[in-house]
């Protein structure tokens, strides 16, 4: 077994610890460039928003790839899973505070 599936092993409901924390971690490096990328739009987002939507986005990107994981399919799901739902919600909800547009 390589390093990899070894540390997907360990899991939080059917989602490996080791690609959330990766998600997590990724979008926490790559939040101040996305900050001042919109910063050049117009639109002020703080850099926690960033990490906030890290999930959600994370969904909307393999969606658009078409690459299937067990998230993406569960939240697509019409029949159950609906904390994952309503948890999905209130992650885009709540990285909308704090947004401001500049005039």
């Amino acid at each position: 077994m390589n390093i990899i599936s070894t540390l997907r092993q360990p899991r939080i409901f059917s989602y490996a610890i080791f690609d959330l924390a990766l998600t997590f971690l990724a979008m926490w490096l790559l939040a101040p460039w996305l900050s001042k990328l919109a910063l050049r739009a117009g639109v002020i987002i703080p850099e926690i928003s960033w990490v906030i939507w890290a999930l959600p986005l994370g969904i909307s990107v393999h969606l658009l790839v078409g690459s299937m994981t067990p998230m993406t399919e569960h939240f697509l799901d019409l029949n159950g899973y609906y904390l994952l739902k309503i948890f999905i919600l209130f992650l885009i909800v709540f990285g909308l505070r704090g947004i401001k547009v500049v005039s």
